[in-house]
């Protein structure tokens, strides 16, 4: 698929079904999401896999974790720890990408976009060879006791949970946007 395409086409797909194989996720860090651009070389990206019975446990671990912060007990709090746990489930495999967090300040930036580059590289792979993915983020991203759940180091952070599957909506035709007060030309 030509890339500026995949790039028109690519939509955030809310649910998506059926299997991923190991080979096919490994070719989508591989041979896309390292290839993100990044200064000076630090590759700082992190990529953990969940698929299987490690969505359920790592979504009940979260939904319970979550639940403790909020008022509700009783049937309140387990009709919100079902729906909570059940927001892994939305697809068959999640790539949990996280930024390692070293050096200054300006490291700590570019490596950011860096692994947000790599997220996005990810992302238009999957299109091209006809999967749907999902980038999410929210309070479960970014949330200490995730990382707890998880058991990231903590100089891991993390940027996305992509969702990866295949794809149950059919419209990816291409979208129109407005460039009006996006770009300024500085012509001398």
């Amino acid at each position: 698929m030509d890339v500026l395409k995949a790039i028109r086409t690519r939509i955030s797909e809310s649910q998506l079904t059926g299997e991923v194989d190991d080979a096919t996720i490994a070719k989508l860090i591989q041979e896309a999401a390292i290839w993100a651009p990044n200064h000076h070389h630090t590759e700082p990206w992190h990529f953990m896999v969940l698929k299987g019975k490690a969505r359920e446990r790592v979504g009940l671990a979260w939904a319970e974790a979550s639940a403790r912060e909020i008022p509700v007990d009783g049937a309140a709090r387990e009709k919100y720890i079902s729906k909570e746990s059940q927001k892994l489930l939305r697809a068959p495999v999640i790539i949990i990408v996280s930024q390692r967090v070293s050096g200054g300040p300006v490291q700590v930036e570019e490596d950011h976009a860096a692994v947000s580059a790599a997220v996005q590289n990810l992302l238009l792979a999957a299109h091209g060879m006809g999967l749907g993915t999902r980038w999410r983020t929210g309070k479960m991203a970014y949330h200490p006791e995730m990382a707890k759940i998880l058991d990231l180091p903590e100089d891991l952070k993390i940027i996305a949970f992509v969702y990866l599957g295949q794809p149950t909506l059919t419209d990816t035709s291409d979208r129109h946007r407005n460039l009006d007060g996006v770009i300024e030309w500085k012509v001398e």
